[in-house]
């Protein structure tokens, strides 16, 4: 294979992960569980924000809370793994 043309393909690569990881930090996702816990993510499972509504705070009842925030956690960051994954699947690059 020619080096010149594998290097220019793999600068390609570079240049197209750097603009799919500039793209995934300017994207969010939203998990929610059962309407009172939100989570914001971008597009690199970096968490945003958290909203906990009053209603989600029982001081006789932190576990609930505990398991709300994991629920909401998990869906987010399933959803960010998602974009993840359509923004880099035309790439063709094991891994990506």
């Amino acid at each position: 294979m020619d080096m010149k043309k594998l290097m220019k393909q793999m600068q390609q690569a570079q240049a197209a992960a750097t603009k799919i990881q500039d793209e995934l930090a300017g994207q969010s996702v939203e998990g929610t569980a059962s309407g009172l816990v939100t989570v914001i993510m971008n597009g690199h499972g970096k968490v945003q924000s958290l909203k906990i509504k009053p209603e989600a705070v029982d001081g006789d009842d932190v576990e609930a809370l505990e398991d709300l925030l994991l629920a909401a956690l998990n869906d987010a960051s399933a959803k960010a793994e998602e974009l993840q994954r359509d923004a880099t699947k035309g790439l063709g690059i094991p891994g990506f």
